[in-house]
C-alpha cells in the first residue's frame, strides 16, 4: 500500500473535520491561521470569519468553505458540508470554491465524490493536500500558498499543482486571488470537457428564480437531477462584460461575469474575473441558474458547436498557470465598475 494510501486510512479513522462555524479570532486585520490538525486553514478580518481554505475527508478535493461577503453574509451553499434548510442538494462535488476539470488523461477530478459508486471509482481523481508552503497574516491583506497533487483513479499522480491565495479586504468588498500553475508529472491532456474549472456553488438567495431543475449529464453519461425546488427567495442574476444576462449568461465568453442577489433587502454580487494571460482567455461561463457558477476556459466545443476541440496539452515538467481574483461585494456592481476592476486585475502580475 502507498504511503499516501496508508496516510488516508489513518486519517478517516480520525475526524474528517471540524465544520462548525468558523471561530472567531482576536487578531486585527488579516490573519491566516493554519491548523493542519483539524485539516483547514481559518482566514479572518479584524476578528470576524473572512474564509477557510479546507481539505475534509468527506471531499475529493481542497475548497475555499464559506465564501463571506462583507458584514458576514455567507454566499455560498452549506450542502455537502453543513446543509441548510431549503438549499437544494443535488451535486455533492459542488462544495464552496473549487479548481479542478471533468477530462484529465481520462480520468474526472471534478464529478468525484462518495456518491460513486464503487464500480466508476477507478474512473475518477483526486487531488491530495500535500503541504502548506506559507501563510502571512497583515492589515488589510493576507496570503496563503499551498501545495496538491492531482491522482488519477489508478493511483498515479499526474499533476503537482501549487496555489497562492491572497485574501484583501475592502469597505465594500472581499477578494480573493487564486494563482494556481499546475506541472505535469507525465504528458497530459485537458479534454474539451463541459466541467470545469474555477468553480463555485451558491447560496440558495442567488440562485435564479427562473430555475426548476432537471436532468444534468456530465461528460461520460453520467446523469443527475436537479430537483425541482422551490425558488422562493432565488433572486440570482447573471451578468457578463459583453451583455450576456440572466440564463443567457451559459455557454458564453467575456473577460468576467457577476452574479447578484437579494437577501433582507441587501444586494450581494459575486464577481469572477479572468485574467488574459490563462489559457483559453477570455473564458466561457459554465454558469447555471440552480446555483453552479463556474469559469472554464477549455471546453469550446462544448459550448460553441461551431468551434474545434480545445484539447490542452502538458508536457511532462512542462507547467501552465492559471489567475482569477473572485469578489463577494456587498452591493450591486456596474458593467463601468466591473471593467476597471478586470483592467487593473490583467495589469497585475
Amino acid at each position: 500500500m502507498s504511503k499516501r494510501a496508508l496516510l488516508s486510512a489513518g486519517i478517516i479513522l480520525l475526524s474528517s473535520i471540524t465544520l462548525v462555524a468558523q471561530p472567531k479570532s482576536s487578531g486585527k486585520g488579516m490573519q491566516v491561521i493554519p491548523n493542519e490538525a483539524e485539516r483547514r486553514v481559518d482566514i479572518t478580518y479584524n476578528g470576524q470569519p473572512f474564509t477557510s481554505y479546507v481539505w475534509p475527508t468527506s471531499l475529493k478535493k481542497p475548497v475555499l468553505y464559506p465564501l463571506i461577503a462583507p458584514g458576514g453574509e455567507i454566499v455560498s451553499r452549506g450542502f455537502p458540508l453543513q446543509p441548510r434548510p431549503g438549499e437544494r442538494v443535488d451535486h455533492p462535488h459542488h462544495a464552496g470554491m473549487w479548481f479542478n476539470y471533468g477530462n484529465v488523461n481520462g480520468f474526472d477530478f471534478w464529478n468525484n465524490s462518495d456518491a460513486i459508486k464503487p464500480e466508476n471509482r477507478d474512473k475518477m481523481g483526486t487531488i491530495h493536500q500535500q503541504r502548506i508552503v506559507s501563510s502571512h497574516s497583515g492589515r488589510d491583506t493576507g496570503d496563503l500558498t499551498v501545495e496538491t497533487v492531482w491522482t488519477d483513479g489508478k493511483g498515479q499522480d499526474l499533476i503537482q499543482e501549487t496555489t497562492h491565495f491572497t485574501f484583501t479586504h475592502r469597505p465594500d468588498a472581499n477578494v480573493i486571488d487564486r494563482v494556481t500553475t499546475l506541472k505535469a508529472l507525465d504528458p497530459i491532456v485537458f479534454h474539451d470537457d463541459k466541467e470545469g474549472m474555477l468553480g463555485i456553488r451558491v447560496a440558495h438567495f442567488m440562485e435564479s428564480p427562473t430555475e426548476k431543475g432537471g436532468m444534468f449529464s456530465d461528460a461520460s453519461g453520467r446523469v443527475t437531477k436537479v430537483a425541482d425546488a422551490d425558488t422562493k427567495g432565488a433572486t440570482g442574476v447573471y451578468l457578463t462584460s459583453e451583455g450576456k444576462q440572466g440564463d443567457a449568461a451559459w455557454g458564453t465568453r467575456g473577460r468576467w461575469c457577476l452574479l447578484s442577489g437579494q437577501k433582507d433587502g441587501q444586494t450581494y454580487t459575486i464577481g469572477i474575473y479572468d485574467h488574459p494571460g490563462n489559457p483559453g482567455y477570455p473564458t466561457y461561463w459554465h454558469a447555471r441558474g440552480y446555483g453552479l457558477f463556474a469559469a472554464n476556459p477549455l471546453g469550446d466545443s462544448i459550448f460553441d458547436k461551431n468551434a474545434k476541440p480545445h484539447n490542452f496539452a502538458i508536457d511532462k515538467d512542462g507547467t501552465a498557470t492559471f489567475r482569477y481574483r473572485v469578489i463577494l461585494y456587498k452591493g450591486g456592481v456596474i458593467a463601468a465598475d466591473a471593467n476597471r476592476e478586470a483592467d487593473a486585475f490583467a495589469a497585475a502580475e
